[in-house]
């Protein structure tokens, strides 16, 4: 066989197989084999691991199966195995951020909401959606409904998703503490719009003493907390009002909304605020897509936008695609801070 060819079946099986990888994510997830060797305090060879896992006998080839191609993808790594000897295995930065001992840096709610059937369901209906004439999104093809009546009907998936943003905020803390002098500069009160339990706005209030943060949310999202802390809580619909304060804060919220809804919510947060002027701005935290310089943070980009456009009808956006969005919704400029990572800080003027 030619070598092209060769090189191209590869890519394609690779393609076609690596829900497998997901799926193998999701197995040892649904196993706790990061918490196991964690909670081990050192390596594990294969039998402990199989012996702490309580598994059947005859699921220890399964186990090792399955730890081969999650060490192949980096999520662990194999240690003094050789001819003879069992395999050892010990926990990478990847499976340590899905760890429970991983305290701020723990993703596991995050990665768990994002592999449930909810969120997974959609993208068999991609293809079926592009042949549609309406503008059903997969997930209503999917569902029979929209992501967001999904989480507003059903408490666990409310739930599921709201522990998923709360462990989001990990993501950002480095973003917001690194750069948090200049952003909130001359700021004395901010609205976190879409916020939900208030994770963000909490490590705001604690590292920016000068700003009084709020937190707008949908009523099933913040109904039931208490105002008696340091951020308070408003039920509400960001595309109707928005309480005013001098500054807004949309995390990862545009991306779940097509341009359209972007404009009317970009203009409910300009009503809210003051003149340029004055000091009024909008804060945006989100990917600008073509930012990075390196393939490991484009791909992420790339396959949350496919996320994007399977689960909610949203997408994410170029710089030139943001500067549409932002002239049509009535502002005058805007400045874009790129991280470390795939996320930026966007910060838009009236």
């Amino acid at each position: 066989m030619d070598s092209n060819v060769s090189q191209a079946q590869a890519g394609l099986w690779n393609m076609t197989f690596g829900y497998l990888k997901t799926m193998s994510l999701k197995c040892a997830l649904d196993l706790g084999i990061p918490d196991a060797i964690d909670n081990n305090g050192h390596p594990m060879t294969l039998s402990q691991l199989h012996s702490v896992l309580a598994l059947p006998t005859s699921k220890k080839s399964h186990l090792r199966r399955l730890m081969r191609l999650l060490t192949h993808f980096g999520f662990f790594i194999e240690k003094g195995a050789g001819e003879g000897t069992e395999e050892v295995y010990d926990l990478t930065a990847q499976s340590r951020l899905v760890t429970q001992k991983g305290e701020a840096t723990n993703m596991l709610p995050f990665v768990r909401c994002h592999l449930d059937e909810n969120f997974l369901k959609p993208s068999l209906y991609m293809g079926k959606s592009f042949m549609q004439e309406d503008e059903r999104s997969p997930a209503e093809l999917a569902h029979g409904c929209t992501f967001w009546e999904i989480a507003s009907q059903n408490p666990i998936a409310n739930k599921m998703f709201n522990d998923a943003m709360v462990s989001s905020s990990c993501l950002f803390i480095d973003v917001i503490t690194k750069n948090g002098d200049v952003i909130f500069k001359g700021i004395k009160s901010l609205v976190d719009v879409g916020g939900g339990r208030g994770a963000m706005a909490e490590i705001i209030s604690k590292h920016f003493r000068h700003v009084k943060c709020s937190v707008l949310d949908l009523p099933h999202v913040v109904g039931d907390i208490s105002n008696d802390g340091i951020v308070k809580f408003v039920s509400g619909d960001m595309f109707n009002h928005i309480p005013p304060a001098d500054a807004i804060l949309l995390k990862w919220i545009l991306h779940d909304w097509s341009n359209k809804d972007c404009i009317k919510i970009l203009q409910r947060c300009r009503d809210a605020i003051p003149s340029g002027e004055d000091g009024g701005k909008i804060i945006i935290l989100e990917a600008v897509v073509g930012s990075t310089s390196d393939m490991i943070s484009d791909e992420p980009q790339l396959l949350y936008d496919m996320l994007m456009l399977a689960g909610t009808g949203g997408e994410e956006r170029d710089e030139n695609e943001w500067k549409k969005i932002f002239k049509e919704a009535g502002f005058s400029s805007y400045k874009i801070t790129h991280t470390v990572g795939f996320m930026s800080v966007i910060e838009i003027y009236p």
